[in-house]
């Protein structure tokens, strides 16, 4: 977690047109963010920013956060303001941004502390939660009373995928912002200008990403992630039998397993050797006193992981969803461009096997598979229920 302003891995310097440029897609609300900016607006002092992964949540509210800052005013993206608020070293714009299960209830204490602040040197104070579904139903209540009773200068923004997942104590005191997914000529437009992606690159990694901007970034940017994609599509539409069904589930878990295990022992090792320096340890010997804040570190690490296992596979399970869309979409013949060109042989093969009956099933079990995943219930038996269920409906 980052709480000592932006995010520097999610950072970058503001684009020449200001900060606005990578809010890709999401016109209307900038629009409102911009409205409420201005000396003729109306700034509420909390705002919950909600919207579709990879919709840009976070993004518009480091712009907004941004032109709040702004010496003109206007989110410039050239003055200091703009440029130490995008960069992560404004002092009055604290971040967090966890990757763990959830968000602490002492956490969001150190937050209400820095939000009681005046600001140090900007117009604000903005404090932005990212991923402000993980709270606990506790965790909201210690939010609750900042969020009533702000100090005059201080603006909150909470960014969730819906305004259903924060509890309605806190979502009736937000102004709300709906953004919606943006789609693949506006991904791939973004992925070009800002991130320097050739064309047709540009083109294939937003259509594989559905409008997700983060996700479309990382398959235009990681070797084999696009190959590795088409190859779960295929042996999707491949899958024929329990026993294959079982054994592309045990794959696909250990894959995810070993992606969220890398990324997580990074992140703790970096974590670690932070609080070693700032302990004065150099010896890596750590004394009695501290063994338990050595010990915290090693249980967020593991909650990073299993929470990155999720995300893994949920991202899996988006694509196969994408996958028997397109299969019903021919079955259908409605006539739309396929999201999964590069397997449409197999996709027109399955569609020609079997009815839009089916397939509507197995986009409900895909669907049933995401929400147990996501309700605790172990990984492996979700996939391995719906691929034997796709399996079978495949034969």
């Amino acid at each position: 977690m980052t709480a000592t302003g932006i995010d520097p891995s999610a950072a970058r310097p503001a684009p020449a047109g200001g900060v606005w440029d990578d809010v890709a897609g999401q016109e209307a609300a900038v629009a409102q963010f911009r409205r409420a900016a201005s000396p003729e607006g109306s700034l509420a002092q909390a705002w919950l920013i909600t919207g579709p992964p990879g919709s840009g949540r976070s993004t518009a509210a480091r712009a907004f956060a941004a032109t709040l800052q702004c010496e003109t005013g206007t989110g410039c993206g050239q003055c200091r303001a703009c440029r130490t608020t995008a960069a992560g070293t404004h002092p009055d714009v604290t971040v967090v941004a966890t990757d763990k299960l959830s968000i602490a209830k002492e956490e969001v204490r150190a937050l209400v502390m820095t939000a009681q602040r005046a600001p140090a040197t900007g117009r604000h104070r903005v404090v932005i939660v990212e991923d402000a579904d993980r709270m606990t139903a506790g965790t909201f209540n210690v939010l609750l009373k900042s969020i009533e009773e702000p100090p005059p200068s201080t603006v909150w923004m909470l960014c969730a995928p819906s305004a259903e997942d924060l509890a309605p104590t806190i979502r009736s005191r937000c102004r709300l912002v709906t953004l919606s997914v943006p789609s693949s000529e506006v991904v791939a437009e973004l992925l070009r200008r800002r991130d320097g992606i050739d064309g047709p690159l540009a083109d294939r990694a937003a259509r594989a990403a559905q409008g997700h901007i983060g996700l479309a970034l990382r398959y235009a940017t990681q070797e084999g992630a696009l190959a590795a994609r088409e190859e779960s599509a295929r042996t999707l539409l491949g899958l024929r039998g329990t026993g294959a069904a079982v054994l592309a589930a045990q794959a696909l878990v250990d894959r995810a397993t070993a992606e969220a295990k890398e990324h997580s022992d990074l992140v703790a090792a970096e974590e670690k050797d932070r609080f070693l320096h700032s302990a004065g340890i150099e010896d890596g010997k750590v004394p009695p006193s501290l063994r338990s804040q050595v010990r915290q570190l090693e249980e967020d690490a593991k909650r990073r992981q299993t929470r990155l296992v999720r995300d893994v596979l949920d991202r899996y399970l988006l694509d196969a969803h994408s996958v028997l869309r397109d299969v019903l979409s021919r079955q259908l013949g409605t006539g739309a461009e396929l999201v999964n060109i590069e397997v449409s042989a197999e996709i027109e093969q399955a569609a020609s096997d079997g009815t839009g009956r089916i397939t509507l099933g197995l986009l409900e079990a895909v669907q049933e598979a995401r929400e147990r995943i996501s309700g605790n219930v172990p990984p492996l038996l979700a996939i391995e229920a719906l691929l034997a269920r796709i399996a079978v409906s495949l034969r």
